[in-house]
């Protein structure tokens, strides 16, 4: 059967990119000729934020749209700007469809019974209206947080199965103190928590694995911890992985080897600053910057692969 993983898969190796572009704007790194029209145009308002967003998104993404295959706007990164930056989350993941990215929504979500049902219908599904039904943000993916149980993801899992979006389920996060919760050993065994989380992402995958060989069911592992890379990859050999903390977290090509199957597959590896920001590094526009950061990173991502004999294109 034909998931969405199949498709990411397909857009991978058409690209040669395995690269994911995080859109999280920050207002007071945008370029002062994009932020101060909008300032002038609405005043020290919200709306004059989310005006600024979505036209800097645009550029970025009219950018890097045939470079790479999705996109992944972090949801905070606009809710913290109340309504408005929802305004300009919705207008970000439709305008990144129109272009022919996946959308990952980075929304960790997670919780029980009918909330679950609703974060999931919010981001993969739809709601009814009267005899209509109507998405609300439009994406493919979502991130996921399994840590109240099987049933809080059930929600997710049920869209992943019956149509084409998929769920980034969070294992092994890139940030410095995930080992206070997720290496702790259960039950007396040498088995920590993020192992036992691989273990339900693998049962789901071995029941819903597409045409590519992997799942529309995906896991979070960073790229700060490249041994447990290597491992959390034979435990789960189905899944792809969205690997985060490359760049401006530490992680560079050689880091992020250890996600990818021996097919050169299964992983996107995402970087948000160290994109678009780039700029603020150098003499180019925010946008060529960022599409020239983006080159860079695919590069070095795929001769890492390359020395790794992993692969993927011909």
């Amino acid at each position: 059967m034909r998931y969405i993983s199949d498709i990411l898969i397909e857009k991978i190796i058409e690209r040669k990119s395995p690269v994911v572009v995080g859109l999280d704007p920050d207002f007071e790194k945008m370029p002062k000729e994009i932020t101060l029209k909008y300032l002038e145009k609405y005043g020290v308002t919200l709306k004059a934020v989310s005006e600024s967003i979505m036209a800097f998104n645009k550029g970025i993404i009219d950018a890097i749209y045939d470079l790479v295959p999705a996109v992944k706007p972090q949801i905070a990164f606009y809710e913290q700007y109340g309504i408005e930056g929802l305004i300009a989350y919705k207008w970000t993941c439709d305008y990144a469809k129109e272009k022919g990215l996946i959308v990952i929504a980075d929304v960790k979500r997670g919780d029980i019974g009918s909330t679950s049902q609703a974060y999931a219908n919010a981001y993969l599904g739809h709601v009814q209206v009267g005899s209509e039904k109507i998405s609300a943000f439009e994406s493919d993916y979502a991130t996921v947080n399994p840590y109240l149980g099987d049933d809080c993801l059930a929600p997710f899992v049920s869209y992943a199965e019956q149509a084409a979006k998929g769920i980034f389920v969070l294992v092994k996060t890139s940030n410095a103190t995930s080992s206070q919760i997720q290496d702790l050993k259960v039950n007396g065994t040498d088995e920590t928590v993020y192992d036992q989380v691989a273990h339900m992402v693998n049962h789901w995958n071995n029941q819903v694995v597409g045409d590519s060989g992997y799942s529309p069911i995906g896991a979070v592992v960073g790229a700060t911890y490249p041994e447990e890379l290597i491992t959390l990859r034979s435990k789960m050999p189905k899944a792809i992985f969205l690997v985060p903390g490359y760049g401006a977290q530490g992680g560079g090509g050689d880091d992020v080897v250890g996600a990818f199957n021996a097919d050169g597959l299964g992983a996107i590896v995402n970087s948000s600053r160290g994109i678009l920001y780039a700029y603020l590094k150098c003499e180019l526009g925010y946008a060529e910057a960022a599409r020239e950061a983006t080159q860079s990173m695919i590069a070095d991502i795929n001769d890492a692969l390359a020395r790794a004999n992993k692969k993927y294109w011909v």
